[in-house]
């Protein structure tokens, strides 16, 4: 099983290697206080369902409805295609992040390809660098090849830059991609945020039972 496992990402690694529309970069290791480190590791903790967090379910069927039909050329599976976009969903929102924006620097560092592997070893979806999950204190049951611990990964690191940089966007992407200071890699994120995921969301979205679809409920 690991075997074929390690044949499987390899191969898909060598078939994607020169595939357009990916730009992986890779996270710089900064220290980090004592602080820091156990709220970033009590962010990765939580093991709650993923699920659509919208006023109505009618919102959440719109959203996701829209979003599986710009993602079908890239997984044609809708179980699979859904089961991330709810995922992406619940772990942007759980950070403070818009979901959009997640998908777009998901489509720039991976083009959506789960077992993407950069030059630098960052890994999955989200191109998180193994590095953070011995400073996070995760050990082996983190695989960043696993699609939730990816995007949960992903997106706290992508706060906690964010935060770093006072909300700073465009840097914080900089930092994310290992490129701070330089202009093209938050270009192209802010542009696949802006044009292919632009999405209308409801100014006052809500956790209320009436909107929240899990992946079993879909």
């Amino acid at each position: 099983m690991r075997l074929n496992r390690t044949l499987r990402v390899l191969l898909t690694c060598v078939l994607t290697a020169g595939a357009p529309a990916a730009y992986a970069g890779a996270q710089i290791y900064e220290p980090l206080s004592a602080s820091v480190r156990a709220a970033l590791t009590k962010a990765i903790a939580d093991q709650a369902v993923p699920y659509l967090a919208f006023e109505t379910e009618s919102e959440a069927r719109e959203w996701l409805v829209a979003m599986s039909a710009r993602l079908e050329k890239r997984i044609p599976d809708r179980v699979a295609r859904e089961e991330l976009l709810v995922t992406v969903h619940y772990e942007a929102k759980r950070a403070g992040l818009d979901p959009q924006m997640v998908l777009g620097l998901i489509q720039v560092e991976s083009a959506f390809r789960k077992y993407a592997v950069s030059t630098a070893g960052a890994r999955g979806f989200m191109q998180v660098m193994p590095f953070w999950v011995n400073v996070l204190g995760g050990g082996e049951e983190h695989n960043l090849f696993h699609m939730r611990t990816n995007l949960r990964f992903g997106c706290v690191i992508l706060r906690h830059y964010l935060d770093i940089e006072k909300g700073d966007v465009y840097r914080a992407l900089g930092r994310y991609n290992g490129s701070l200071g330089k202009p093209q890699y938050p270009n192209i994120v802010l542009a696949a945020w802006r044009g292919t995921w632009n999405f209308p969301i409801p100014k006052a979205a809500s956790r209320s039972a009436g909107g929240n679809l899990t992946a079993s409920t879909m």
